[in-house]
Formats: C-alpha cells, structure tokens, sequence
C-alpha cells in the first residue's frame, strides 16, 4: 500500500504549485457549466456565421465602379465645355442603366455597403447637377461655342435680319432720320397741348437703342429704337377733354403723314370685354383707368404711342399701387398723358458703309 504522503507527492510534483490534476473519471458530482440560450433565440448554424463574414458580392463592387466611372465621364464633360452633350440621349441612358444598377446593389445583402456609396456618388455626381454646373460655367464665361460649326458661326455674325433684304434696310430711314422726326412730332404735340389746354411736360424716362437680333442666334447691325417718353404733370380725368387731347394728336401725326390714331381700349378695337377689364380697368372706356392709343406711318418703320393713365378711376387702389412703382424707377409722374415713339430695325448712319461691306460675305442676301 502506498503511503499517503508519496501518493500526494505524484499529483503534485512538477506542477510548480498548481491545482491537482484530477483523478480519472472526474471528481464525484462534478457538472460542466453551460451559458443557457434565452427564449426564442435564434441559433446560428457555423455555415451562417462564416457567410456573414464573407465580403461584398460583385453587384455591390459593380455599382460603386460604375458610379465613379460614369462621374469621372461627367466632370470630363464639364471640363471640356459640352453642356449640350450632358442632355443628349446617351447620357440619360448611361445614367438610368447606373441609377438600375445601384438600385439592384441595394436589395442585396453582402452589397449593400458598397451600393450606398455608389448611390452617395450618383446623387452628388449626376446629369442634372453637372448639367447645372456646365450650363452656369458657359454662362459666365459667354462661351456657347463649342458645338458649332464654322458654317453656324458664320451664321452668327450676320449684320442684318433674317428674310430681310440688304436692300430693304438700306431704303428705310436711318436711326438719325427717325430719331429727328420723332423729336420733332413730340415736341409739337407738346406744344399744341400746352396752347389749348396749359399742360406742362416731364420726360418720362431716357432714350433707348436696343439691339436687334439677326434671327441665326446673334445680334445684327440694326437697333429698335425708342424715344424719350414725355408725360403731362397734370392728370386728365374728364371724359370729354381726353377725347378732345386725343383729338390734337391726331391732328398732328396725320399731318406728318401717319395713320389716324387707333384706340386698343375702345369697344371697337374689337377686343373681348374680359380682356379690356383685365388691361385697362374696364370694358366701357368712361370707366377706364388707362386709354392706349396707336399709329404708325407703315410701310416706314415709325410707331407712336400716347397712353393716358386716370387714378379716378381705380376703386381698388391696385392700379395706384403699380403706378406708384413705376414712378419710383422712372420718376414720372402718378397719371396723366404719356407720349413716346418706338421704331424696330434701323441703321444707323455712320454703320451703313460698315454694313454693305459685311453683307458682301452672304450671297443673296
């Protein structure tokens, strides 16, 4: 039999102080410690849990390349100046298949991650937003050069106007001559105004040239004129003494050879009652905040306006509050009598040699 001593000396030697090792079989009673699972958990197979760890799939990858790809193709774009081609067909159709692309990344698991990203650069980086950069670029900086052809920039620079003649324009009166008679007419309204009725005048406003467009998407040579406005200080409320201040200027402009002056406002303009009320306050002219009436000396290029405004006849206080604004940019006055001459289409004098050279390069023209 062996001693106790010894018999506890053989667990213990060599072990520097550990515990005993255990006899065979385990200690009597002995039970291993399991962690219980809570109620209802799911149990993950070792197959699941190495599937999660997995990386993305390739759809994932897929979408995120194709959005930086298909960005990189836009701010290429940008930068060479193609506003026009960021709208074209191809595009769009290169954006919708990458926005389809990015969407299918989504509904995947595994790809999820990667296809937010991609959808992050599609929304930063698309048609519409570098389109916008693009056009706002070609804005500043007035380059809309880049798709045309020589043939369409040649197009660009004609100094006259579409499906009009050079011959045509030269035959009109100059921006000189119809700026000398439309003093002249004003003035003498003026005048024959003040006599007969003592009215006193303010220029309106300051003469305007206005470039005209030559129909191929350019300027041309020609300008619209339009001549210092002049308006009555006084307001002219009575019915009867508009009809008869309308009645001197028309004696005027016939006299310099013009058609008699033709009323939009009156009934007989032919004009719907709807329209009237909405333009001049009513369909019955004794109501009327606002009289316009036209003439012109056609086929010259010649066009007279004289528009009478009448706060008497403004219940609301809205057309009162539109002329008020008015007269803060202009500073004319509330109401009264305005007069003024526009003309589209003139060549000026000192540009007429310049015109005839430059028209000499359009063939037929």
């Amino acid at each position: 039999m062996v001693e106790p001593e010894k018999q506890r000396a053989r667990y213990i030697a060599g072990t520097e102080g550990a515990p005993p090792v255990p006899p065979p079989g385990g200690y009597h009673g002995a039970k291993r410690v399991q962690t219980a699972l809570p109620s209802g958990a799911p149990v993950i197979s070792t197959a699941e849990a190495t599937q999660d760890k997995q990386p993305a799939n390739v759809i994932g990858w897929v979408a995120l390349v194709a959005a930086i790809l298909f960005a990189v193709v836009l701010l290429g774009t940008l930068l060479s100046g193609g506003t026009d081609a960021l709208y074209g067909v191809t595009m769009l159709t290169l954006q919708l298949v990458v926005l389809a692309v990015v969407i299918a990344a989504l509904f995947s698991r595994r790809g999820r991650v990667l296809a937010a990203s991609a959808l992050i650069v599609t929304l930063m980086l698309n048609v519409a937003t570098v389109g916008a950069m693009s056009a706002l670029q070609t804005s500043a900086s007035g380059n809309y050069e880049g798709e045309k052809t020589e043939e369409q920039k040649h197009e660009e620079a004609y100094p006259g106007i579409k499906d009009t003649s050079s011959s045509t324009v030269l035959a009109q009166p100059s921006l000189e001559e119809v700026r000398a008679q439309s003093e002249e007419m004003l003035a003498e309204i003026r005048d024959r105004l003040s006599t007969q009725f003592g009215y006193t005048w303010t220029e309106a406003g300051t003469e305007n040239l206005r470039p005209e467009r030559n129909g191929y998407g350019g300027e041309s040579m020609l300008v619209q004129y339009t001549s210092v406005p002049w308006m009555t200080n006084e307001p002219i409320q009575d019915y009867d003494r508009k009809v008869a201040v309308m009645d001197v200027i028309e004696e005027v402009v016939t006299e310099y050879g013009m058609y008699g002056l033709y009323s939009f406002n009156e009934p007989s303009s032919g004009m719907d009652d709807a329209i009237q009320e909405k333009f001049y306050g009513s369909a019955d002219p004794r109501e009327q905040n606002t009289w316009e009436y036209y003439s012109d000396n056609y086929p010259d290029p010649l066009r007279f306006y004289a528009v009478l405004y009448d706060l008497s006849n403004d219940p609301t206080g809205e057309f009162a509050g539109e002329r008020e604004a008015q007269s803060a940019r202009t500073g004319e006055p509330l109401e009264g009598l305005q007069i003024y001459f526009l003309a589209p289409q003139l060549l000026s004098e000192g540009d007429r040699e310049e015109f005839e050279t430059r028209m000499q390069e359009y063939p037929g023209s």
